[in-house]
């Protein structure tokens, strides 16, 4: 238990920081979108393309990583396709999917299966970025160019949906989250050394973004909450406490239900010992700061996201220790 706490207060402290920083108007919520464009535009891709650099795909056990992301895409999937095909649906399955693998996994995870435990992390780290971000940006490409051809006040309603896809990929690709991934991982099958003037200042941009972020899910849980309460003098309270019900049953599902389909997928799979404990305590961290990033880039799930992922982050102070207990 005390290795989790010690390993999650850090990330409360900085929401909580953040919550205090939007509570006393420091940083208004133009300002709080400006330097989330800044973490989406600029330190995301440092971070994911140094990352990815250092990835050797040759190196990799593939087996129980095929194993986590065959449950994480699935139960993506069955979020969208229930939630409405459209781009909250995308978020909110992302944020049910989408773990805090770095700044809660590695600590975590190191301190209870020691540098066996983390070789299973790294190469799920490796790839979770690729597959997990790739994937809902080209869910939300195609659905928003989908969203755009059939608005009858465009000139695009009659555009082929061939050349719809085709803009959709190119746009997906073309983006600050699978480029440098897809870069970084190139870069680093060619064998090239990254020249230290370079990887200095993408390692102080990388290290720069996952507080960034945290203290951003802080502010805009502050402006969320204010909104809510401006919105109890015109409509009723039970309607707008519905974004903290979404919020709610997100952070039960990512904390839960991911973690115990990780565990039924792992016996079906025949993995087994270290790599399926392993797994299991990666499904299990709390919601990924990227999902917050992602819903004020697409303006949509910022009254639950943000809330979301705080409260992730605290229930995780007891569900980790009931998931850690269920693979020992």
């Amino acid at each position: 238990m005390f290795v989790v706490l010690s390993s999650l207060l850090p990330v409360v402290l900085l929401i909580a920081i953040g919550f205090w920083v939007g509570v006393r108007g420091w940083v208004t919520p133009s300002g709080a979108k400006e330097i989330s464009n800044l973490a989406f535009m600029v330190l995301a891709p440092a971070l994911l393309f140094r990352t990815m650099s250092q990835v050797h795909l040759d190196e990799l056990d593939i087996q129980p990583v095929a194993m986590y992301f065959v449950g994480a895409i699935g139960l993506f999937v069955m979020l969208f396709l229930s939630l409405g095909w459209n781009r909250r649906a995308t978020v909110l399955a992302l944020a049910a999917t989408f773990s805090n693998t770095v700044m809660l996994g590695i600590p975590l995870i190191g301190l209870m299966y020691g540098p066996p435990g983390l070789v299973y992390l790294f190469t799920l780290i490796s790839l979770h970025a690729l597959v997990m971000l790739t994937l809902a940006t080209v869910v939300l490409e195609l659905v928003l160019a989908r969203e755009v051809a059939a608005d009858p006040s465009t000139d695009l309603a009659n555009r082929h949906p061939m050349v719809t896809i085709a803009l959709a990929v190119r746009n997906a690709v073309i983006h600050p989250v699978p480029l440098p991934i897809l870069l970084g991982l190139g870069f680093g099958q060619l064998g090239w050394v990254m020249p230290e003037v370079v990887d200095k200042p993408l390692q102080w941009m990388g290290s720069t973004f996952g507080p960034l972020a945290l203290l951003l899910v802080g502010i805009t849980l502050a402006n969320v909450l204010h909104d809510m309460r401006q919105s109890w003098a015109k409509q009723s309270r039970l309607e707008a406490m519905k974004p903290l019900g979404v919020a709610v049953r997100l952070a039960l599902l990512k904390n839960l239900g991911h973690p115990l389909l990780v565990l039924l997928l792992g016996w079906s799979f025949g993995v087994t010992g270290l790599a399926l404990a392993v797994m299991v305590s990666a499904a299990s961290m709390p919601i990924g700061a990227n999902v917050f990033l992602f819903s004020q880039r697409y303006g949509v799930g910022e009254d639950s996201v943000p809330a979301a992922v705080a409260l992730s982050t605290l229930l995780a102070m007891v569900t980790v220790p009931w998931v850690l207990s269920w693979v020992h």
